[in-house]
């Protein structure tokens, strides 16, 4: 899918359903999705660049991501998708600057793109080009990463209050368990990924400061770099911050279930202990005695049986009570 914006205004309004043989000159920003062979063409002759493919953008050597050639920048990001979802992924996105013009290609919808493209479809500076519309986006994108950041941190808070709280964590609840360890991964796989794309971020605010040295930037754009810079390395503790405390809080929920699993060996074992003696004297006189009762008794062996389901059926239920099970 081929989206084009042009500025309208005090906006930056998106041609419906662009032609991709027809692009015009004044768009200040080219969003490609999913693009087509075609698409790649029309855009390849009216910016004069070369549309990296899908796995030329799943290259993770710096020098295949962080390049300039015919004097277009290429930067090439792992943003995050679906994040608020149980399946958060990240996806490769190639940011291009040619000119004054921005072209962006991606194979997934991360949000700050929504974000961004309603933003500046409200209002924008006059005169936008697609380095503004860059820095938006990486503006957007980091801000999205905060946002996550805050949130992740704020679950595992609750997590490790469900694990420390006496009421609510210390009476054998298994599937409570289960459920705080598979929030706790979950949890740790969003922070990594979180991370993984403040490191790639990081490194695109870090090559976009080199370039611009010899680039006409206006002073308001280089302290916006600057500030970008500070917070991505802020965010990038923070995240290491975090998955630390996961994993001190994965420790600890481990160390409560082996006490949990230990209180119960050890309720077995005294029970065991318990049963032991009248199983030994039961085993040495064989209960062969000439005077038992239940012997000559006409219902002595459906009481048997009933006491032996009896007896099989209260230790379900009281392990169930004691939400052993």
């Amino acid at each position: 899918m081929l989206s084009v914006y042009v500025p309208a205004e005090a906006t930056l309004r998106k041609l419906p359903a662009a032609d991709p043989p027809v692009l015009p000159e004044s768009a200040v920003w080219i969003d490609l999705v999913k693009p087509t062979p075609e698409e790649d063409r029309a855009v390849e002759r009216l910016a004069g660049i070369a549309v990296p493919t899908r796995e030329d953008m799943q290259e993770i050597e710096i020098s295949s991501r962080l390049y300039i050639e015919n004097s277009a920048r290429y930067m090439t990001a792992t943003l995050m998708c679906h994040s608020d979802t149980d399946m958060p992924r990240t996806t490769a996105v190639t940011f291009i600057l040619a000119g004054h013009r921005l072209v962006t290609v991606r194979y997934d919808e991360p949000r700050p793109f929504v974000l961004v493209e309603h933003k500046l479809a409200r209002s924008c500076m006059a005169g936008i080009s697609g380095e503004m519309v860059l820095m938006e986006l990486l503006d957007a994108v980091i801000d999205r990463c905060a946002d996550i950041l805050e949130r992740a941190g704020a679950e595992v808070d609750q997590v490790s209050h469900d694990i420390f709280e006496p009421e609510s964590a210390r009476h054998g609840e298994a599937k409570r368990y289960s459920q705080i360890l598979i929030t706790i991964g979950r949890k740790g796989d969003l922070v990594s990924k979180v991370r993984e794309s403040l490191v790639s971020i990081g490194r695109v605010v870090t090559f976009l400061s080199a370039v611009v040295e010899g680039v006409k930037w206006s002073k308001d754009m280089r302290e916006q770099l600057k500030t970008m810079q500070r917070d991505v390395a802020s965010l990038t503790d923070h995240a290491s911050y975090l998955s630390n405390k996961i994993t001190f809080t994965l420790d600890a929920m481990l160390g409560v279930v082996n006490l949990e699993q230990n209180n119960i060996i050890k309720l077995f074992s005294v029970m065991a202990v318990v049963l032991m003696p009248p199983t030994l004297i039961a085993s040495i006189y064989g209960m062969n005695f000439k005077v038992m009762p239940e012997l000559e008794w006409v219902h002595g062996y459906p009481m048997a049986l009933a006491m032996m389901l009896t007896a099989a059926v209260l230790p379900y239920f009281l392990f169930r009570w004691k939400k052993w099970l």
